[in-house]
């Protein structure tokens, strides 16, 4: 099994998993201001994980539930086993699954998978991105006039005030504005060409790795910066690679 099959089969069983479990009372292990933290957080990277260091026990797991296998290994997944946990929790089915594998620093796979719509978004390095086989490329839109942005302001009050500042000066431009609440899904509808940018000053590295990959090999760019202080955490704009960056900014 290649690496993008395994990523894929992790990805889809782990779907079934969230699909069984929407729409019911849901263990909440952790509750915040601005987010929730599922008992089904974990059991769903748990079973990804036994899929992934199962079929490759020398690598290493970075994911949003914690870490496994070998942290010294120059071969890396990373895992966000719930992108969109506080949409799942309130029966709003937007959410995903999202995988990426990372190598010597690079990331080469990418797995995006939409369990309730049933579409899954693939990608390894140097090769076009497909959506459920089909090849998939970034909307040809050169004007911000005829864009649909995403953007995410983040959970700390600095965050929030970037995060809304962007949104208010992109507004008065974009044809429209959206706040999806999973990042990963936001950058698989960017590679195919269903929205346009996506900015957020604070994202984690697991939300945005797969969809990074995506992005890119869909003819989009994405400008990526490490936030001072806040390891794996990173400012982002995210694009069809036809609008500038610095006129969403």
């Amino acid at each position: 099994m290649t690496d993008l099959e395994l990523a894929v089969h992790a990805a889809l069983e782990a779907g079934k998993l969230l699909h069984s479990h929407f729409g019911q009372d849901a263990a909440v292990d952790e509750a915040t201001h601005h987010d929730i933290k599922l008992a089904l957080d974990k059991q769903s990277q748990d079973l990804i994980t036994g899929i992934l260091l199962g079929a490759r026990p020398d690598d290493a797991l970075y994911g949003e539930e914690g870490l496994a296998g070998n942290q010294d290994a120059a071969r890396q997944w990373i895992v966000d086993p719930i992108d969109g946990t506080v949409n799942f929790y309130y029966g709003i089915p937007h959410f995903c699954v999202s995988i990426a594998l990372r190598v010597e620093g690079e990331i080469t796979v990418g797995v995006i998978h939409d369990p309730m719509v049933g579409e899954t978004w693939t990608a390894v390095k140097g090769v076009p991105p497909q959506l459920n086989g089909r090849a998939i490329s970034a909307s040809p839109r050169t004007e911000l006039e005829e864009s649909i942005l995403f953007v995410g302001c983040g959970k700390d009050g600095d965050a929030l005030s970037i995060g809304l500042e962007r949104f208010k000066k992109a507004s008065l431009r974009a044809r429209k504005m959206r706040m999806m609440g999973s990042a990963a899904l936001g950058m698989a509808y960017i590679a195919c060409g269903r929205l346009d940018g996506y900015i957020e000053s604070r994202i984690s590295l697991w939300d945005i790795a797969a969809g990074k990959l995506i992005v890119e090999g869909a003819g989009g760019a994405v400008d990526l910066h490490p936030v001072p202080g806040k390891p794996d955490v990173w400012s982002i704009v995210a694009t069809n690679g036809r609008i500038p960056i610095a006129e969403i900014l």
